[in-house]
């Protein structure tokens, strides 16, 4: 063998040999973890759980990094212009997707790979529990006799009741009279007082109203009942095929070495399965539901296909981002 081709060889030996040994040594330092919303809500919370048990794992502190704005769009961007080396994870929901058509300086999804799944936090409808609707049935029977003669909540544009309504009303083909309201705690106030006759609020937001007898829950949007309803039936119960919700998916930026994401993936699932994180999610309206790369990019895909023809027909989608 020359002399060349023997550095050569040497220098790929050597190179290959660092990469290895760099895969197997990740993590070196704190992996900080991207929160798109501020302080206290429901991601950020999860978020923490999460950081807390999967930094057990991996033997590095997982520091969360609330980086907000532009409807999570800048936490989004924040990560898809990370370094690829696993040092940067972020948790998205809805808002990733539906931002992704609505927002053409939102990073598309493909800039980014799921990494796991944490948990599906369903819609749902309810109504005012004196407003004589005692059923899907009776709620859709209502709009068909009188369009619009329901005065409906929701959030602001692309939020995610926003999302469900629109899915309420194409699905059902009625339209209610829709207002528009800053967040989940202003749209239940406005449920709660009467100012409004239905919603599609998170369920969290609205079982203590439930609870009290204030309110009535006709369905909820997910495939089994939700352990803080069991009592109420799901749309499919109901003969209705209708499944949407938020979701919890930690992410990385495209690019990530598989054996470094396999890591992430594997201290996260771990994490998930923790019997304390579990109970303390449980408290705050989660129920977890751990799931590695594949899960994560399923429902991913299944939730494109369900909410962008949604988008193209309330013609949310920008003119540069139809497909």
């Amino acid at each position: 063998m020359g002399f060349k081709k023997l550095v050569l060889g040497l220098s790929m030996l050597f190179a290959l040999t660092g990469a290895a040994l760099a895969d197997e040594s990740f993590p070196q330092k704190a992996v900080s973890m991207v929160v798109v919303w501020p302080a206290g809500g429901g991601h950020d919370i999860a978020a923490r759980l999460v950081a807390e048990h999967a930094a057990e794992y991996l033997g590095q502190p997982i520091m969360i990094n609330n980086v907000t704005g532009a409807a999570g769009s800048n936490g989004m961007r924040h990560v898809a212009n990370a370094d690829p080396d696993g040092y940067t994870v972020g948790l998205m929901g809805m808002h990733a997707l539906v931002q992704s058509y609505m927002n053409p300086n939102a990073p598309s999804l493909d800039k980014f790979d799921p990494l796991a799944f944490l948990a599906f936090e369903p819609g749902s409808l309810q109504v005012r529990a004196d407003s004589g609707i005692d059923s899907i049935e009776e709620y859709v029977e209502q709009l068909s006799r009188d369009p619009g003669s329901i005065v409906h909540g929701n959030d602001a544009l692309g939020g995610n009741t926003f999302v469900y309504t629109t899915l309420l009303e194409k699905y059902f083909d009625v339209e209610l009279t829709r207002v528009p309201y800053a967040g989940h705690a202003p749209n239940t106030g406005a449920l709660v007082s009467g100012e409004i006759t239905s919603a599609a609020m998170p369920i969290p937001q609205i079982v203590q109203h439930y609870q009290s007898g204030t309110v009535k829950v006709l369905g909820v949007m997910s495939e089994e009942r939700n352990y803080m309803l069991p009592d109420v039936p799901t749309f499919r119960e109901q003969g209705y095929d209708l499944v949407s919700g938020d979701y919890f998916i930690f992410f990385t930026p495209k690019g990530v070495p598989a054996e470094v994401r396999a890591k992430l993936e594997d201290a996260f699932l771990k994490a998930m399965d923790a019997p304390e994180l579990r109970e303390r999610a449980a408290v705050i309206g989660i129920e977890v539901q751990p799931g590695g790369q594949e899960r994560a990019a399923t429902v991913l895909k299944e939730q494109d296909a369900l909410i962008y023809p949604v988008l193209l027909a309330e013609g949310m989608v920008h003119e540069s981002l139809v497909k």
